[in-house]
C-alpha cells in the first residue's frame, strides 16, 4: 500500500532516524557490556528496601521521601548514570520518580516500520493498566510502580516470593519481573523478565528471556489459579513472530485483558533501561480505547498538546537522550511566569502543525498553554509526539504493517506458522 503524501515527511528517502537508531541501539548493546549481576541486584535491593516509605496499596505519591545519605553528589549524576543503582537512596522528590521510571525498558512509538519486521521482530497485544516491576526477595513479593510506589505486597510461588518457599532468606536468590497490573481482573501480566532466582537477564536477547519467562514461571506454578492467601492472579501473553500470520492474531485475537495496542520487540535486544528503538508501541482504534491523547477531564482536545522540557537556553526539549529541541520560549514568559530550567511545561501545536525536511523536525508551531501536572516525572517523547501527529493527520495504519511485511526490505522468506512464546 503506497503511503500516503501527510506520511513522507516522516521517512527519508534512505533511512529514517529511528531505524538509525534501532541500528546503533544493537551495535552499543554489543560493545558495552557491563555488571548486569550488580545492576540486577541493586535494583532488587533498592525497590524492596525502600517499602517502608510508602504505605501498603498506595497508588498515588507526589512526595516521596528518602534519607539523604550524602549531599556531595549531584542528583542529576545519579539518574544519568544506569549502574550506580544505589543512589536511589540519595534522590527525594521527584528524582524518584524519574529514578524507577527509568529502570523500566520503555518503548518508542512507531513512526515508521522495521526492517526486516518478520524476521528479527515478535509482537503482542499490551494489556492495558499499570506499568510495574514485581520483585521477590527474603521471603516477600513487592510491586512497585513506575512513579516508585507501592503498589501491592504479597506472597508468592516464586524463588524467595514467600516465607514457605525453600531458600526464601538467601540473598542471592531474588526475581524481577516486568509487568502490568489489569486491574479489571485483578492479574499481573508478566511481558518480560528481568532477573530470575539471583541470575540477571539484562544482558540476554529479548528471544532467550521471553523463553525464560514462559518456562520458569511455568515451573513454579506462579501463573496457577490463586489461593485464599493471593487475590492476585499471574499470566503471561501470547507472543508472536511478526510475521503476517502473527500480527493479524495479535492485532484481532481474542485475550481475557483489554488491549492497549500492539507492542512489537526486536528479537535481538537486550533488557535497556529507559527509551528504546528496540521495543515499539503502535496502536489504532480497534486495537486501543485510547488512540489520541486525552486532557485532564479525559476528553480529546481540538488540538494536540504535548509536554516539553525547559532548559537554561530557554529550549523546549523531549525527553530523549539526546533530547530533540521543538524551538525557544519566549524570555518575557518566562520572566511573566517566573519559570525555572528544568519545569515541565505544556503547549499545544498550532495551525503551523509540525514542519520535517529531510526527515528532521525544522519547526513546530507552539502555543503555551502552562505548567505541566506536577505528577509528570518526564517530557513527551520525540516518538510520541510524532505519533500523535500523524494519528491526527494520516495514521501509520495495519495495513501499512502488514503490506511491510511483504515488501523487498523483507528479504528473507519465513514459515507463516505462528510462534506462540505465551
Amino acid at each position: 500500500m503506497a503511503p500516503h503524501d501527510l506520511r513522507r515527511p516522516f521517512k527519508r528517502a534512505a533511512i529514517s532516524d529511528q531505524q538509525k537508531r534501532r541500528e546503533l541501539s544493537l551495535l552499543r548493546q554489543a560493545q558495552n557490556r557491563r555488571d548486569a549481576q550488580q545492576q540486577a541486584r541493586c535494583l532488587a535491593s533498592s525497590i524492596l528496601s525502600l517499602q517502608s516509605s510508602a504505605p501498603e496499596f498506595e497508588t498515588e505519591q507526589p512526595s516521596i521521601e528518602i534519607e539523604t545519605v550524602s549531599e556531595t553528589e549531584h542528583e542529576s549524576e545519579a539518574l544519568s548514570e544506569d549502574l550506580d543503582v544505589g543512589r536511589a537512596w540519595k534522590l527525594r522528590g521527584p528524582e524518584v520518580r524519574k529514578w524507577f521510571a527509568r529502570q523500566l525498558m520503555l518503548p518508542e512509538w512507531m513512526i515508521d516500520v522495521p526492517d526486516r519486521l518478520s524476521q528479527d521482530w515478535y509482537v503482542f497485544a499490551r494489556p492495558a493498566g499499570k506499568r510495574c516491576f514485581v520483585v521477590s526477595s527474603n521471603g516477600t513479593t513487592v510491586s512497585r510502580q513506575r512513579n516508585g510506589s507501592i503498589l501491592h505486597h504479597f506472597p508468592l510461588a516464586l524463588p524467595a516470593g514467600s516465607k514457605t518457599r525453600d531458600g526464601s532468606g538467601s540473598a542471592q536468590s531474588y526475581c524481577i519481573l516486568d509487568c502490568i497490573f489489569h486491574e479489571s481482573d485483578q492479574t499481573y501480566y508478566v511481558i518480560d523478565m528481568v532477573c530470575w532466582n539471583g541470575y540477571s537477564l539484562y544482558d540476554c536477547t529479548a528471544e532467550f528471556r521471553f523463553y525464560w519467562l514462559n518456562s520458569k514461571l511455568e515451573e513454579s506454578g506462579v501463573c496457577n489459579a490463586p489461593s485464599h492467601h493471593l487475590k492476585f492472579r499471574f499470566s503471561t501473553v501470547p507472543v508472536y513472530n511478526c510475521d503476517q500470520s502473527g500480527l493479524y492474531a495479535a492485532y484481532t485475537g481474542v485475550v481475557p485483558y483489554v488491549k492497549d495496542g500492539l507492542l512489537f520487540y526486536n528479537k535481538h535486544a537486550h533488557y535497556q533501561t529507559g527509551n528504546t528503538p528496540l521495543v515499539l508501541v503502535w496502536k489504532d482504534e480497534n486495537c486501543s480505547q485510547y488512540v489520541i491523547d486525552t486532557d485532564g477531564k479525559g476528553e480529546i482536545p481540538s488540538q494536540q498538546q504535548v509536554v516539553l522540557e525547559l532548559q537554561d537556553d530557554r529550549k523546549l526539549v523531549t525527553s530523549d537522550d539526546p533530547p530533540v529541541s521543538f524551538g525557544c520560549l519566549d524570555g518575557d514568559i518566562i520572566e511573566k511566569s517566573g519559570l525555572q530550567s528544568g519545569i515541565l511545561l505544556r503547549f499545544a501545536i498550532g495551525d503551523g502543525g509540525l514542519s520535517f525536511v529531510d526527515g528532521k523536525l525544522e519547526k513546530a508551531d507552539l502555543i503555551y498553554l502552562g505548567k505541566s501536572n506536577r505528577a509528570r516525572a518526564f517530557a513527551d517523547s520525540y516518538s510520541k509526539v510524532i505519533f500523535q501527529f500523524m494519528v491526527r493527520n494520516s495514521p501509520l495504519k495495519v495495513d501499512d504493517l502488514l503490506a511491510s511485511i511483504n515488501s523487498p526490505n523483507d528479504q528473507e522468506k519465513t514459515p507463516s506458522d505462528i510462534e506462540m512464546i505465551g
